[in-house]
């Protein structure tokens, strides 16, 4: 049975880039989770009420 030929690798640079950071740097930190906040405090925060908001809930 013959062999299979091994693919060359094409060079890219973005992989050489990274390559060359990581060995200067370090290893980047693993991505942290944060808490998703409820839709209505983001919108709260994102619209505040108007005056004229107010005074027609208050009717």
């Amino acid at each position: 049975m013959a062999k299979k030929r091994a693919k060359k690798k094409t060079f890219s640079a973005v992989k050489a880039v990274k390559a060359n950071a990581r060995e200067r740097v370090g290893q980047p930190r693993p991505e942290q989770i944060l808490n998703a906040e409820p839709r209505a405090e983001k919108l709260a925060r994102k619209h505040p009420r108007t005056l004229a908001r107010l005074l027609a809930e208050e009717e």
